[in-house]
């Protein structure tokens, strides 16, 4: 049987706490930072970026230490934004391939995806991996790319790579090659072994490969081997992917209280952009976005925003989330926020050749939005009927909703008169003859009944206080100098009162 061909493309972020800070934070990636790890005022740098090594950072520095150097901004580290973030390159290397494997330590992303077989999809090994860089490029991290046919020679280049040559690809049996210039530093030694070969005048890969195995085993145990075979590259590895759940969930940690609704929300912006790219990746959309806020004092602001139909405008939900948090804003200031989205189905209409252009959807979501801002949300929707007998209030509000379902067949649709409510209902002075309904007094003018259809008597709730029983008539009417009225009228028989409860068109 032959064997199938292996092919691994290894993902490394080097800086990974700062990275994940700045990735949510676009203004200051040109800027000098460094993140601070620690209570103060023990507080000491546990990663930055290039340009605040530039200006003379340096891994442990104290605060009073940066605080020596010019124009480098602090930022304190966040755990939650890293898981945020690390979730999020998971996600993207499982665009490409649905087996991945996590390195990942402290300070450092790494990860391992197998590309075998994936080049009908995405081309050669150097265009997948182009395309992959581009991709994490989008969602804001910086990354270095090594591809091989052994996950160790993948991780080995991927650390010790250059970020002006982000992408590399080793042919097969060239890996000892490839890994001769790169320094022990990418085996992450333990700092007793690192003295060792320092001692030995060991400082490459090259160089170890080169040492006799017999003679390092004997200096070094079983550890030697596998550091020999590891420089040579030659070391085996079980590959054992992993299935991280899809979420689509940003996270940050605001770097002082903010009470200005538009601050909050071009936060807010970068956190939908990177939710819509993870979703665009792959051919969905949010459905429902929910905005989780922490308040001083630990509370926390949460609400939902969901639109009649799934949607990747960013502008849409921006706009629909301002004006849910203007019509239920926050008690206190914000100290952190979480976007959190549902993916839907991105929605698809076939517009007939000569049938009229459909109203877009985003406009009904932002002015229903408007809407229920001045009237209330449980005053905005469709009305849906009660099961129940009572026929006055008897039905409630609810969202307008699109349905997901194919199309159903062609409804015939008869002609029927519109009903309007009156509310409140107008009292009305009904006269009788012989049992028959004869004329009424309504809004000062004398109408004589032409025709009257009931009575339909419902009564119930005789276990409430407001108990009722009512007799409903239909009844066209015309006035003494022509007009017609057709309206709907109900009898109390509680209290012998009659009102008009609705007028037909």
């Amino acid at each position: 049987m032959m064997k199938l061909t292996e092919l691994y493309a290894c993902i490394y972020a080097r800086e990974f706490p700062a990275q994940a800070l700045l990735r949510l934070r676009p203004e200051l990636r040109n800027h000098p930072c460094v993140v601070m790890e620690g209570e103060s005022p023990v507080q000491s740098v546990c990663s930055l970026n290039a340009r605040a090594r530039v200006s003379g950072g340096t891994h442990g520095m104290t605060r009073v230490e940066i605080e020596t150097l010019p124009n480098i901004t602090t930022l304190s580290r966040s755990k939650s934004e890293e898981i945020a973030a690390r979730a999020a390159l998971l996600d993207t290397a499982g665009t490409f391939s649905p087996r991945v494997e996590d390195h990942s330590s402290e300070i450092a992303f790494t990860c391992v995806v197998d590309i075998a077989g994936t080049e009908k999809l995405f081309g050669r090994a150097d265009q997948l991996g182009r395309e992959l860089f581009k991709h994490i490029r989008a969602i804001g991290i910086t990354a270095s790319i090594a591809v091989s046919a052994n996950v160790h020679v993948s991780k080995c280049l991927a650390r010790g790579m250059s970020l002006r040559n982000p992408v590399m690809v080793v042919a097969p049996e060239e890996e000892g090659a490839a890994l001769a210039t790169l320094p022990l530093t990418v085996l992450d030694l333990p700092e007793d072994q690192s003295e060792t070969f320092s001692s030995w005048g060991i400082h490459t890969l090259g160089m170890l490969a080169a040492l006799p195995e017999k003679e390092l085993i004997a200096r070094m145990g079983q550890h030697g081997k596998r550091l020999r075979q590891l420089a040579s590259g030659q070391l085996p590895h079980l590959f054992q992917p992993v299935e991280p759940p899809f979420t689509l969930e940003e996270k940050m940690e605001l770097d002082s209280p903010v009470e200005i609704l538009d601050s909050l929300l071009f936060v807010a912006g970068v956190m939908l952009e990177q939710l819509i790219l993870r979703a665009t990746s792959r051919v969905l959309a949010l459905a429902s976005v929910t905005i989780s806020l922490l308040l001083e004092g630990n509370g926390v602001h949460q609400r939902t925003v969901r639109p009649a139909l799934p949607t990747n405008d960013r502008q849409l939900w921006i706009k629909l989330i301002h004006l849910d948090l203007e019509a239920h804003p926050p008690l206190a200031a914000i100290l952190a926020l979480s976007l959190s989205a549902e993916p839907g189905s991105i929605s698809k209409v076939q517009l007939g050749l000569f049938s009229p252009q459909l109203p877009e959807s985003s406009r009904l979501d932002v002015t229903l939005a408007r809407i229920a801002k001045i009237v209330g949300e449980e005053n905005v929707g469709k009305a849906v009927l009660l099961d129940t007998h009572h026929e006055q209030e008897a039905f409630r509000l609810e969202r307008f909703t699109v349905p997901t379902s194919g199309q159903a067949g062609p409804v015939m649709v008869q002609g029927c008169s519109a009903m309007r409510e009156l509310r409140p209902a107008e009292n009305v002075h009904v006269t009788s003859m012989e049992g028959r309904l004869d004329a009424l007094l309504f809004r000062q003018r004398r109408y004589s009944v032409v025709r009257a259809y009931g009575p339909w008597r419902a009564s119930g709730e005789w276990w409430n206080p407001n108990l009722w029983g009512c007799e409903q008539w239909d009844v066209v009417a015309r006035a003494d100098d022509g007009p017609l009225l057709c309206c709907c009228l109900m009898r109390d028989l509680m209290r012998n009162q009659w009102q008009i409860v609705g007028l037909y068109d």
